[in-house]
């Protein structure tokens, strides 16, 4: 069994220190590849090395398997850590470096060349087996150090950012392989930890969002618990979708008029738009805020179209595949990016018409919480 519970748990590395992890309650099933994502300091790895037992925990209760750790040894747990760096011995083979962890537990010879083989051909290592690690490429580094924790045969693998340290072809290799690794693992449960959120919406079953700053001491740690489509589509919060989405989402100040059937009826720069949320318990007059993600908009057919605003471009990045337009809409308003596929034909200076559907808007009340939409959407 490698399921994990964390209960009311609490990280404070001095007595008068703030909270570092603040009330974390969560469930990693069985064979679920957990992804802990947020900005930097917002305590992910400190999360991480509280399931490795490299970090005490201060209150709360953390489980794997239905057993209680706080007070176990990481030798015991049953977990496989890979590290950041690779960690690997310059003097050993890639053999020797993979087997090292079983021979200091005592497995006889036969049984580590056995489980260091096996997970060569997982890995595409067995070429490499005789060879040192400085005869390596980074990317082999890192599957040497993968490899060192599949022989030991873990309920838990714990991965701290190990694909940081590669460059971005390398990073999409590796990441392919991990995930790969995964599926033929299926009994194992993986917590991965990462800054880069294109890893964790394309590597997880379940992404765990972690908050930074005062709303940790005030909220707890955990800003969003939910899969990658969940948190894209249904952020429970500004921070929430601010973070997730690339290029991030958009926000502009609004100002809240009624709400019938559905739908919210709101302001943007004196241009009405209507947003598919509830929105009910809204006041008239009421200031809010309203997410339009850059892929989600697009160019108007007419000036009168439904759900639009005038915007000059200011700025275009031609990324081949799309192009990103740096837009200001005037009146006091933040600069708003547009996504467009392909290469576009606008130019630096030109005026343009933004539209965008009523399903494909998100809405925030005033202290940056998410009001509930109101339309089927992909999980």
């Amino acid at each position: 069994m490698s399921r994990i519970d964390f209960k009311n748990v609490c990280k404070r590395y001095a007595p008068q220190s703030p909270l570092t992890i603040n009330n974390a309650n969560l469930t990693i099933e069985n064979g679920e590849f957990c992804v802990f994502v947020g900005p930097s300091g917002c305590g992910k790895s400190t999360l991480l090395r509280m399931v490795a037992g490299l970090e005490d925990i201060s209150s709360g209760d953390l489980s794997i398997g239905g057993e209680r750790v706080n007070d176990l040894p990481p030798a015991r747990r049953g977990v496989a850590m890979v590290f950041q760096s690779y960690a690997l011995y310059p003097h050993m083979t890639v053999r020797d470096n993979m087997g090292f962890g079983l021979k200091v537990f005592g497995s006889n010879a036969a049984e580590i060349d056995k489980k260091v083989r096996e997970a060569a051909e997982i890995l595409q290592l067995t070429h490499l087996l005789d060879r040192l690690p400085k005869e390596l490429s980074g990317g082999q580094r890192q599957r040497v150090a993968i490899g060192r924790a599949i022989v030991k045969e873990p309920r838990v693998f714990l991965f701290d950012e190990p694909l940081s340290n590669l460059d971005a072809a390398l990073r999409v290799q590796t990441r392919l392989e991990i995930a790969k690794l995964h599926h033929e693992i299926g009994t194992a449960s993986m917590i991965y930890v990462t800054h880069d959120q294109v890893e964790a919406m394309t590597l997880a079953d379940k992404i765990v969002l972690l908050r930074v700053g005062d709303e940790v001491q005030t909220k707890g740690s955990i800003a969003q618990i939910g899969t990658p489509m969940d948190l894209y589509h249904r952020p429970n919060s500004l921070f929430v979708a601010e973070f997730i989405g690339s290029p991030k989402m958009n926000i502009l100040p609004a100002t809240f008029q009624s709400a019938d059937q559905g739908r919210a009826h709101i302001t943007v720069a004196g241009h009405a738009f209507e947003v598919a949320v509830q929105a009910d318990h809204l006041a008239a007059n009421q200031p809010v805020s309203m997410g339009l993600r850059p892929e989600h908009m697009r160019l108007a057919d007419a000036d009168n179209s439904p759900n639009s605003l005038p915007a000059r471009v200011t700025h275009i990045e031609k990324l081949g595949e799309a192009s990103l337009l740096y837009l200001d809409l005037g009146a006091a308003t933040p600069t708003i990016t547009l996504k467009l596929e392909g290469t576009t034909t606008q130019k630096t200076g030109d005026a343009i018409r933004l539209q965008v559907n009523a399903q494909d808007l998100h809405l925030f009340d005033s202290a940056g919480e998410a009001l509930t939409r109101t339309v089927s959407l992909p999980t």
